[in-house]
């Protein structure tokens, strides 16, 4: 049989009077991480795009055939562009209610952006680089570390804030600790890397009882 532990209790006590990060400060350093983002997300399909391409043209095949492996958009023009020694190539716009464009919808929105979040969350030791930036510092109101699955959870956590309407990261003026739906789903608080800090000097340097004052009393 197993019994409930209240080990939770300890780590709130000590996370006890901890400052806790500004709205500004967490925007700014998700504005900061989406932007990373979306530099490696273009990095990403252009070097993709790129090997394909010379794949595909090591093989013999044309513009032609490469269309029909992925379906054009119909509302989509196409556009000439010139590039390597005036070679010119035609690029279009993806259907993205076909099966290729689905693909890349669920990379680009979905598989990218958590793994960044998720990933670097964990290794940071709660700190992406936009946080890393801004000084503050994502932790754990249950374990006193982050876990692998605590961050894809809590970086998963943006799109239900997002599904709200927005209103998941308006809870922050709402909740006494300043919780976004992020960190309700993650059991996670954000707090400036100053208190973090002083709370791990804190639990370094505890105070001791002073021995030698009982040890001089009068008895």
């Amino acid at each position: 049989m197993q019994n409930f532990s209240a080990r939770e209790t300890e780590w709130l006590e000590e996370l006890n009077g901890i400052e806790l990060a500004s709205f500004w400060r967490r925007a700014f350093a998700f504005l900061i991480d989406w932007i990373i983002v979306a530099i490696v997300l273009s990095t990403i399909v252009t070097a993709v795009a790129a090997g394909f391409l010379a794949y595909m043209h090591r093989h013999g095949k044309s513009a032609e055939d490469i269309t029909h492996i992925f379906p054009a958009s119909e509302e989509g023009g196409k556009v000439d562009v010139t590039v390597h020694g005036g070679v010119k190539v035609k690029t279009y716009h993806m259907d993205e209610h076909s099966k290729a464009g689905e693909a890349v919808k669920v990379v680009t929105e979905v598989l990218v952006p958590v793994l960044y979040f998720g990933i670097l969350l964990w290794k940071g030791k709660g700190r992406t680089p936009g946080k890393r930036l801004m000084r503050i510092r994502v932790v754990s109101i249950v374990h006193r570390h982050l876990h692998f699955w605590h961050s894809v959870e809590r970086a998963l956590g943006y799109g239900a804030a997002a599904l709200e309407g927005g209103f998941g990261f308006i809870q922050f003026f709402i909740h006494p600790y300043r919780r976004c739906a992020q960190d309700r789903l993650a059991e996670t608080m954000v707090v400036t890397e100053r208190g973090y800090q002083a709370m791990q000097h804190k639990r370094q340097h505890a105070l001791l009882p002073d021995t030698s004052a009982n040890r001089d009393a009068p008895e």
